[in-house]
């Protein structure tokens, strides 16, 4: 990874964790902070789970192991973020009785990600599908964006107070799903690690490294052109099949918590 890369990075990062941290401390932009991430974690869910199936067929039994628990993972982390979202009196918007389109005639927003676009930039939708996705490419872009997200998660949970109940909660959803998302990271490298020489898997992660880099800054620039406003993706109510309780995985925290503290 080059010195400009690396810096950018920095660069990136900080933005990124300055502007997450601050509409997640927010309790007017919170909502659609966790509406974004529940959408994410719970819409990865499928896909895990068709490259899961892809992995039996091909008789790779310890990958498949691996995403069926990353695909678990997933879910939990959206049903944390649901939760997190129904002590506020909030759910994600259904997206069915959103257009495709705005008024000006481009896409709405919410449907559209300048982070993804950039990110697997020259990747088209059918290269993406899990059926056609090459393998050393999922390892390698999931990874960088797994390790990123531990971080990430992690800094957020420390940038909220411990001042209220669904503060602390979330706290404790957010150290718990970075948990995961380091050990998501670890086995993607190790199945990288199984499959090619050292070299050519140090050269994917710096590829996917330089690739976020990117996409970071167009994530930013686009956030910064719209003054840190996120698109709106909460709506008022509660699902009625989301139970009072907190998911029982997202409780083992608890004793992070303390440490951490």
């Amino acid at each position: 990874m080059s010195l400009l890369t690396q810096i950018l990075h920095l660069i990136g990062s900080g933005a990124t964790a300055y502007i997450t941290a601050r509409n997640l401390r927010d309790r007017q932009t919170r909502p659609d902070m966790l509406a974004g991430f529940q959408l994410a974690e719970s819409g990865s869910v499928p896909f895990l789970e068709a490259l899961s199936d892809r992995a039996t067929k091909e008789g790779n039994t310890w990958l498949a192991e691996k995403l069926t628990i990353h695909a678990q993972d997933e879910r939990r982390h959206g049903q944390i973020f649901a939760h997190a979202l129904k002590q506020l009196d909030k759910q994600v918007i259904d997206f069915k009785s959103i257009p495709e389109k705005a008024a000006n005639g481009k896409p709405d927003e919410r449907r559209r990600s300048p982070f993804f676009e950039a990110y697997f930039d020259g990747y088209s939708k059918e290269d993406l599908r899990p059926e056609n996705l090459d393998w050393t490419v999922f390892f390698a872009s999931t990874h960088i964006l797994e390790l990123d997200a531990c971080k990430d998660f992690m800094r957020m949970a420390n940038a909220l107070p411990d001042t209220d109940k669904a503060s602390v909660n979330l706290k404790q959803g957010l150290i718990s799903i970075a948990n995961d998302e380091k050990r998501h990271a670890a086995y993607l490298l190790e199945a990288m690690e199984r499959q090619l020489p050292y070299a050519q898997v140090v050269s994917l992660v710096d590829e996917w490294r330089t690739r976020k880099v990117n996409a970071m800054m167009a994530m930013v620039s686009n956030l910064v052109q719209k003054g840190g406003k996120l698109p709106s993706m909460a709506q008022d109510g509660v699902p009625t099949e989301l139970s009072d309780e907190m998911p029982p995985e997202a409780n083992v925290v608890q004793d992070s918590v303390q440490v951490a503290a």
